[in-house]
């Protein structure tokens, strides 16, 4: 299914959010134009096996916008183009002309990427995000970029919500998509004490945890009442967490596994990345 065929996206936007939101719109069927600078989108060498995934369906064009030939060629494509995407700060979309594309191109819509839904001028990244926003546990690192990919997904979903409200009114409008917000509702999961510790899903609860094995760890998600009872009847366990390590610390993750896939059991061995990274 292509429900975006026919839609046309162009995208400026280099790095992680903007890169992921195109590559879902371009899997929902649009043709994208993924524009890059010259010296190419930081993100093929930071990470280039995900790079190249992320524009297998993508069409990359390289152009240096500041130039007049090469602005032409990116004006060209905003003739038929429905979506604009932008990461950059707004005075540097002004300085291009294009914080307001739709006074030239009055069916294109502009989902404009940034971090601070206050202050869009001050700088930063998904690690700044999350340290505001409890999702961080120092010192270690984060293993997932939680205020990007989700700022991606909020990107493509405002994407959608351009394009039915152009189809109503006729014309395209500017919004704004900020990483920052995107990391405030990731935290409210800490914030609503739902998650993080001490939590009833951060390890208060034993039917939803991580526990040690003989050859690795497993994943028990046993929120339901009938998952936890049921657990605790095939392991004889007595609901708490020294009697669930206890049952599982002398099977393997394949045992368990089996274990829980006869049983219909929320049960996993937990991977690890391959020191390749993949």
């Amino acid at each position: 299914m292509s429900p975006l065929a026919g839609v046309e996206v162009v995208s400026l936007a280099v790095n992680l959010p903007g890169p992921l939101a195109a590559a879902r719109l371009a899997e929902l069927g649009a043709r994208v134009h993924k524009v890059e600078p010259p010296a190419g989108d930081p993100l093929a060498a930071a990470a280039p096996d995900w790079y190249r995934a992320l524009i297998e369906h993508q069409e990359v064009i390289a152009l240096d916008v500041k130039q007049p030939g090469d602005r032409a060629k990116l004006d060209d494509l905003l003739v038929t183009a429905d979506l604009l995407i932008t990461s950059m700060r707004p005075t540097a979309l002004a300085r291009l002309g294009l914080a307001q594309p739709q006074q030239r191109f009055p069916k294109l819509s502009l989902i404009e990427i940034v971090g601070h839904a206050e202050d869009p001028e001050v700088p930063g990244h998904d690690l700044n995000y999350q340290a505001v926003h409890g999702t961080l546990t120092p010192p270690q690192m984060p293993s997932v970029p939680i205020a990007d990919m989700l700022g991606a997904e909020r990107t493509v979903s405002t994407a959608l919500a351009a394009l039915v409200r152009r189809a109503e009114s006729g014309a395209g409008q500017p919004y704004r998509v900020a990483l920052e917000e995107a990391a405030a509702r990731a935290g409210d999961a800490v914030r609503y004490r739902l998650m993080g510790p001490g939590a009833v899903l951060g390890g208060a609860f034993p039917g939803y945890g991580i526990y040690p094995c003989r050859d690795g760890h497993v994943a028990l998600g046993a929120v339901e009442p009938h998952f936890f009872m049921r657990t605790l009847e095939l392991f004889g366990a007595d609901g708490s967490h020294d009697s669930l390590r206890a049952a599982f610390a002398d099977r393997t993750v394949a045992d368990l596994e089996a274990l829980a896939a006869a049983n219909d059991l929320p049960l996993n061995g937990i991977h690890t990345p391959a020191a390749n990274g993949k």
